[in-house]
């Protein structure tokens, strides 16, 4: 008997095939739902006893149904929960995986097919039923088998051979809370085509009610010989949010994969990422924060597959935890014999604000190349006593030394963001996690504004 089929452990999984097998899987994608479903029947529930899921617990899962489809939400204010001022980009809306024209742009940019699957023309769905599926891993994840299960609704991202997008594309996903559990369904599908370029910012965004509603989202990125994506996940829902996620990428030869991740917590955050370096020449860099509070846990999987020779990864995570909240950060890069002259680094580091804080990190480099420079590392610490004492002795008080401190920590990637528009929105919201305030955080506002203080001169 399997985990998946444990009494104990089951509704969770036993709603959701209810739910799928409720579907038609006739039409397009019928083939990807298919093998979806078959996937997840063979899999077991994670339990603490799976490796992969050691540190963080499903129990939420097995006591509640979610596999309600949502589909009840208000379009009122809607816009003020994503807008990022100064940002010129299209943008895509879906409310509980629901595509909203009223609040989305429409893409018309010649090389460029930039749609959500419900408006899709007949050669943009032929697209992503070639692509979608062929690079999620389902495996070994639960969730992704389960999304592509599902796949319905969604959004193609297909920029043609040499063309550059000129504005980036704004994914925004919102939940809304309903009058019972209930579940949305997500799915990006990204193809570059040799030397084409774009720009994706995917934002998770949620209603200030308490939520009640699992999101699962995956995301498949295929990008070609000499092609470039700059990729952007901005996870800012309610605290009491349910997230599944998964960003899956195959780079080919000299392609460039850049990856900024800012996740704040919620009652379960898990983020899966793997990426091939399937080619010669590709580089991938990745960077991210996250920063859970109260009860927040946040868990972030990343696995890097260097197949191919002479390829580059560069990948540091910093997370900052505080009161009763926890983490789990597991990085595995893997290097395949083949793969000679890699070049990879890989950098965990987290601050503890509070005794009952916790981390579980685990950096790994697993090597079968003999002629590769690979480094990996994590550290795990507490707010320096002696740069608070030299704050304080400034006349900036304790507590507001503190939150400098640190925002700090994480400043240096949140500087690292090529679009200004988005560090100007990013700033205060990351500054705001620390206290309820302002006024503690108006060094670190000033700073934005370019303003110093008399007691920071």
């Amino acid at each position: 008997m399997t985990e998946a089929s444990n009494a104990v452990l089951s509704p969770f999984t036993q709603s959701a095939l209810d739910f799928v097998k409720s579907l038609e899987v006739s039409g397009d994608f019928a083939e990807v739902r298919e093998s979806g479903m078959a996937a997840f029947e063979s899999l077991p529930f994670p339990t603490r006893k799976t490796e992969d899921w050691k540190y963080t617990s499903l129990h939420a899962l097995t006591t509640q149904d979610y596999n309600r489809p949502a589909n009840n939400f208000d379009l009122d204010n809607a816009s003020e929960l994503y807008e990022v001022d100064g940002l010129d980009a299209y943008q895509l809306v879906f409310i509980n995986g629901v595509f909203v024209s009223e609040l989305s742009d429409e893409i018309s940019e010649p090389g460029v097919s930039a749609t959500p699957l419900s408006v899709a023309n007949d050669a943009q769905r032929e697209l992503f039923k070639q692509h979608v599926g062929n690079i999620a891993e389902t495996r070994r994840n639960l969730f992704t088998a389960l999304n592509n299960a599902t796949v319905e609704e969604g959004v193609l991202l297909h920029v043609e051979k040499n063309v550059q997008l000129k504005k980036p594309i704004q994914v925004v996903n919102i939940t809304s809370a309903q009058g019972q559990n209930s579940s949305a369904f997500s799915r990006c599908l990204v193809v570059l085509e040799q030397q084409a370029e774009a720009t994706l910012i995917e934002q998770f965004v949620s209603t200030s009610e308490a939520q009640n509603i699992l999101l699962n989202q995956v995301t498949e990125i295929q990008i070609g010989d000499g092609a470039k994506l700059n990729h952007y996940r901005l996870h800012t829902e309610d605290e009491s949010s349910l997230h599944f996620g998964g960003v899956y990428v195959d780079l080919n030869r000299d392609s460039q994969f850049e990856s900024y991740q800012i996740a704040l917590g919620g009652k379960i955050k898990r983020l899966d990422v793997l990426v091939s370096h399937n080619q010669p020449g590709s580089h991938c860099e990745m960077k991210g924060v996250y920063l859970p509070k109260n009860n927040q846990h946040v868990d972030i999987h990343s696995y890097i597959e260097h197949i191919a020779a002479n390829c580059t990864t560069d990948e540091t995570y910093r997370g900052i935890m505080a009161d009763q909240s926890k983490a789990v950060f597991n990085g595995r890069i893997h290097i395949h014999p083949d793969a000679q002259k890699t070049l990879a680094n890989l950098s965990n580091k987290n601050l503890l604000l509070s005794n009952k804080a916790q981390i579980n990190s685990k950096p790994e480099l697993e090597i079968y190349a003999d002629d590769v420079r690979c480094a990996h590392g994590v550290t795990v610490a507490q707010l320096d006593d002696k740069a608070r004492f030299y704050l304080q002795s400034r006349g900036i008080s304790r507590q507001e030394a503190e939150i400098m401190l640190s925002f700090a920590f994480i400043n240096e990637l949140l500087e690292s963001i090529p679009l200004n528009a988005l560090r100007h929105k990013l700033r205060p919201l990351l500054a705001q996690q620390f206290t309820t305030n302002e006024s503690l955080t108006q060094h670190i506002l000033d700073e934005e504004n370019g303003v110093h203080s008399e007691g920071a001169q």
